[in-house]
C-alpha cells in the first residue's frame, strides 16, 4: 500500500501492484456515497428538517389558499361616484357584478361625464378588492402581515390564527 500526500489520513489507496491480502478497505463514506441523501442534507443542516411538517404545512397553506380565494369569490364591493350617481359593484376577483346609474347622471350633451364617473366608481370598487386581496393573501402573514396590521378585516380568519 502506498501513501499519498494529497489524500487527508482517513483516505487510503490502493497500490494494484500490492499483494492483495495488504489491501485495505477505502473510506468511502462521504457525501456522495452516503444511503440517504435526504437525510445526510438534513443532518448538514442541523438535522432539523421534518419533511412530513414541512408536507403539513404546505397541504395546510394550500387549504388556506384555497378558502380565502373561495371567500373573495364571494365578496361583493361597492364603489361610488358622483356622490353615488354611478355605482359598480365587483368581487373579491375583480369580476363586475352589477352597475348602476342614476338618470341624473346621464347628460345627453356630454356623454364623457358619465364616463368618468363610471371609471370612477369602479377604480374605487377596485382599490377596496386590492386592500382584500392583501389581506386574504396567506404569504402576506408569513412577509410581515397584509394591510391593516394583518387584520383580515370581513373576511374573517382565513388563516386559522397564524
Amino acid at each position: 500500500m502506498t501513501s499519498d500526500p494529497n489524500h487527508s489520513s482517513n483516505d487510503q489507496t490502493v497500490d494494484p501492484s500490492s499483494n492483495p491480502s495488504e489491501v485495505e478497505a477505502v473510506d468511502q463514506t462521504g457525501p456522495a456515497e452516503t444511503a440517504d441523501p435526504m437525510g445526510a442534507m438534513a443532518a448538514a443542516l442541523g438535522g432539523g428538517l421534518d419533511f412530513g411538517a414541512m408536507m403539513q404545512a404546505a397541504q395546510s397553506m394550500q387549504a388556506q389558499v384555497a378558502s380565502a380565494q373561495e371567500q373573495l369569490a364571494e365578496a361583493r364591493v361597492l364603489g361610488t361616484s358622483g356622490g353615488e350617481l354611478v355605482s359598480v359593484t365587483l368581487n373579491g376577483h375583480l369580476h363586475l357584478l352589477d352597475v348602476k346609474i342614476d338618470p341624473k347622471a346621464v347628460d345627453a350633451d356630454d356623454p364623457s361625464i358619465l364616463e368618468d364617473l363610471i371609471r370612477a366608481a369602479w377604480q374605487d370598487a377596485h382599490d377596496q378588492v386590492a386592500v382584500l386581496q392583501q389581506q386574504a393573501d396567506p404569504m402576506s402573514s408569513l412577509l410581515g402581515g397584509g394591510l391593516g396590521g394583518g387584520s383580515l378585516g370581513g373576511l374573517g380568519d382565513v388563516l386559522g390564527g397564524l
